[in-house]
């Protein structure tokens, strides 16, 4: 199959079946395709909907968005995961505004240098907001690449990632390049995902290696399975006579960097000690509730919550920048680890 005719049968396959009323595809511009790839790293079309409407709402131009505090940002990214994510759309909006006066660069390599943006979301821009030819491979054009030529080996790896890259490529027209890139990734969302592609409704079906083979769930093929670590640790609820209840903001690096959360002991250590060395106060008998697990993409993390109640406030002077009294009831616009928002409606 020709690189013209392969293009050619996508095209053909996304005006009849391509999605065109997503809300990023509506008032096109750089700023609005960029902040939606970024959410849909890894998230979902339908989960990532109502976090773009919000985020459009509350920042409609990126001067917006480089002009407010983090804990908004996070705080409207709250529930989406992986917090860098939100992070650096946050440092690159700023620089979008010192750099080039608030005008998205349009070249792969001015792209590529802002933070949080790979290769193939500066892809995205470019053929999308600025109709120049550029290739994506986000996940699901892989899955199509992936299946098409019967690559094997897992697309994570250098030397599959390097070949899959040469596919996009070559099979990435010259014309209505915007409306191309669009169909590969909805090709793979819909009609060639993982676990159940509709083989007889596919544009690519004739020549698809994976189709041919009569197993084409096979491609492309999985990560090296690795049994993933447990750790463990105990979130504190401490609440004063108010009832509001102390959280910690977490460092910019690490796992929820920049967010607030609950401060955190051993599972063994005892919450009455940590209540008097760290705050100057005491508490009524500590209550462990339910445990409950959060899960990374690279461990496992067994979650024992302790209800903490004050029975004398706190004398120790706190600093305002890194620790806060929360208000359960009237929540304040702060950027929440997930299992800390759960635990804060349970509250």
């Amino acid at each position: 199959m020709t690189p013209k005719s392969f293009s050619q049968a996508i095209l053909r396959w996304f005006d009849l079946h391509g999605r065109k009323n997503l809300p990023w595809q509506q008032d096109t511009s750089a700023y609005r395709v960029w902040v939606s790839e970024i959410m849909l790293q890894q998230t979902q079309v339908q989960t990532v909907i109502p976090y773009f409407d919000r985020f459009m709402t509350t920042f409609p131009t990126v001067e917006d968005l480089a002009e407010a505090p983090q804990d908004e940002v996070l705080h409207l990214w709250t529930g989406l995961g992986y917090y860098a994510r939100a992070r650096n759309l946050h440092r690159a909006a700023k620089l979008v505004c010192e750099q080039y006066g608030g005008e998205f660069p349009n070249t792969l390599d001015q792209l590529v240098d802002l933070p949080g943006i790979g290769r193939s979301t500066a892809g995205a821009i470019i053929s999308i907001a600025f109709k120049q030819r550029a290739a994506i491979l986000d996940g699901n054009v892989k899955r199509v690449l992936a299946r098409f030529h019967a690559v094997d080996g897992w697309p994570g790896n250098t030397a599959v990632h390097n070949e899959l890259w040469q596919y996009a490529e070559r099979y990435t027209p010259h014309k209505r390049v915007a409306d191309y890139t669009q169909a590969m990734m909805d090709l793979g969302a819909t009609n060639c995902n993982r676990s159940r592609p509709d083989c007889p409704n596919c544009p690519l079906q004739k020549h698809c290696a994976a189709h041919l083979s009569g197993e084409p769930k096979q491609w492309p093929h999985k990560k090296p399975r690795k049994k993933i670590p447990v750790k463990q640790t105990r979130m504190l609820m401490v609440q004063n006579s108010s009832g509001e209840v102390l959280l910690e903001k977490r460092p910019n690096q690490g796992i929820w960097g920049g967010l607030w959360s609950l401060p955190e002991i051993e599972p063994g250590a005892d919450p009455g000690l940590w209540v008097s060395d760290s705050l100057g106060g005491r508490c009524f008998e500590p209550l462990d509730w339910p445990e409950l697990r959060h899960t990374f993409s690279h461990y496992h993390l067994d979650i024992v919550p302790t209800l903490v109640q004050l029975q004398k406030e706190p004398t120790m002077v706190m600093e305002a920048s890194c620790q806060v009294w929360y208000n359960v009831r009237q929540p304040q616009k702060l950027g929440l680890a997930a299992p800390v928002k759960r635990l804060l409606e349970q509250l």
